[in-house]
Order: C-alpha cells, then structure tokens, then sequence
C-alpha cells in the first residue's frame, strides 16, 4: 500500500499562480503555501511568522530556501541540499542550492558561552513567566 501527501503548484494567465496542499486524506486545500514532508512540523511556527502576502519572487525563494535549511538542521531526514522549483508567467526555473551554500539557523543568534549570557540582569528569578 502506498501513501503519499502531495503540494501541486501551477500558473494560468487567468488566475496566476496557485498552490495546494493534497495531504494523506486527499483532500485538495488551496493555500497561500504549503508545506509538507518530515521536517514541516519545524516550519509552521517559522512560516507563520515570516510569510508576507506580495512576496517577490527572490524574497519568496530566499524564505524556501531558508526554511529547508532550518528542517536540515533539525530532521535528520531533510537532507542537506535544497532544490526550488519557480513556477510563473516566464515558466519553469529550477535552482540548486549544495549544502555548504545553506544559510545556517545559528548565523543569526548573538553568539554566547552560556545560558546565563542570555538571562536578563538579576537571575533567571528576574524572569517574567
């Protein structure tokens, strides 16, 4: 028996672009993205937070490629390259990115030598919860 959860995107010169998410079920859901594969559970939170309707095309492949970044560093079924796939009015084009050319998650935090470099002055105590 096979399973499988498809993202289908595709351009028409009526609608433009579109994508949609066929998860397990066979449901068909129209989304502004989809996400899917063993390290989209990473991604949600990342996605809801960074996804902007109006991308450009460079900032929208920019996030793809980030955000499979962000799944190789923590599902160590994501692989270690990234292939995008730009579907539009111009047609097809598709981008390899190797993986030494990833951005890397930790590139963007303060580098410290502890958690207690992190803590606001006072103590973990001065924490608020």
């Amino acid at each position: 028996m096979l399973e499988t959860g498809l993202i289908v995107g595709g351009w028409d010169k009526y609608e433009g672009g579109k994508i949609y998410a066929v998860p397990l079920g066979g449901t068909i859901l129209e989304q502004p993205f989809a996400i899917g594969g063993s390290g989209s559970s990473y991604l949600y939170g990342f996605f809801d937070q960074a996804w902007k309707e109006g991308m450009t095309k460079d900032e929208a492949e920019k996030l793809v490629v980030k955000a499979v970044s962000l799944a190789i560093a923590r599902d160590g079924a994501s692989g270690g390259v990234v292939w995008t796939v730009i579907i539009n009015s111009e047609g097809v084009t598709r981008n390899f990115y190797p993986g030494d050319s990833l951005p890397l998650w930790y590139d963007e935090m303060e580098a410290c030598n502890s958690l207690l470099d992190v803590l606001p002055p006072g103590g973990p105590e001065a924490m608020s919860i």
